[in-house]
């Protein structure tokens, strides 16, 4: 599943901010807790974290860093009774007038009795992700809408507009390319 949202902030900092994966507990549904070690971003660089309802903690890797671009961090596979799942956070970064679109999603590679799971874990994903964007959005000062397909909706007044006010224009989700890898 993915998502676009406008930041009103330079990539570089939406891209610091992202590249440092203790930050994903403070917004992501997808993530409860990341340990406070300090960890250089970058490349294979790892994270000892927590999925919901886990109970262990579980690694979390950086698997794509193209610094104010794209990064991805993956998680390790974690298994259960129905099979296993593995985890997969990406981040692309477009420079766009006085800010940034992000471009979230969330990849669940499923194996064994959890493919039958996969349109559940998709309608997961589907509610939750608009609401992570947003709060996203309000950590790094404040949402305007996006929609996956085009460009970000205007601000209003100066500095992008009243972060309570409500949304212009809902966000929408749509399948990651590729959707859900069923192979893994």
């Amino acid at each position: 599943m993915s998502t676009s949202v406008f930041v009103s902030r330079p990539d570089t900092e939406v891209f610091d901010f992202l590249a440092d994966a203790r930050n994903l507990a403070l917004w992501s549904s997808g993530v409860t807790s990341v340990d406070a070690d300090a960890v250089v971003p970058g490349h294979e660089a790892a994270y000892s974290y927590r999925y919901p309802g886990r109970h262990r903690q579980h690694l979390l890797v950086c698997d794509h860093f193209e610094p104010c671009r794209r990064i991805v961090f993956r998680g390790q596979r974690m298994w259960g009774p129905l099979g296993t799942q593995v985890p997969v956070y990406g981040f692309e970064l477009i420079p766009h007038g006085d800010g940034t679109l992000v471009r979230l999603s969330v990849t669940s590679c499923l194996s064994a009795a959890l493919l039958l799971l996969a349109p559940v874990v998709a309608m997961a994903w589907r509610r939750d992700l608009p609401a992570d964007a947003r709060k996203f959005c309000d950590l790094l000062g404040g949402p305007v809408p996006a929609t996956l397909h085009g460009p970000p909706a205007p601000a209003s007044g100066a500095g992008g507009g009243d972060p309570g006010a409500p949304a212009a224009a809902p966000l929408r989700t749509s399948p990651a390319p590729g959707g859900f890898d069923y192979a893994h």
